[in-house]
């Protein structure tokens, strides 16, 4: 069950904020439909970063993204998807 069932959907914009909160990341880094598909060592976030995100995603939209799943998700793209999918299943 999700913490707070008005999340219903978690956009790039979303998942910046997260990505920052959890990670520190350089603010210089604009979240777009230009950065959905360039792999997130590119974008400067590593797999601890990313460890911390699905905790807080978790933690706010209630959906779990396992660990061997997550080593799968390589794009912001492929996480948002994930989540989503999660968010819609609920």
């Amino acid at each position: 069950m999700r913490k707070d069932k008005t999340l219903s959907e978690l956009t790039i914009s979303g998942l910046q904020e997260i990505l920052h909160e959890a990670a520190g990341g350089d603010d210089s880094v604009q979240f777009g439909q230009d950065v959905l598909d360039t792999p997130f060592l590119e974008l400067g976030f590593d797999s601890l970063a990313l460890l911390e995100t699905v905790a807080l995603i978790k933690r706010k939209y209630g959906v779990a993204v396992a660990d061997d799943e997550l080593a799968d998700l390589q794009t912001p793209r492929e996480l948002l998807n994930k989540v989503n999918s999660g968010l819609a299943a609920a």
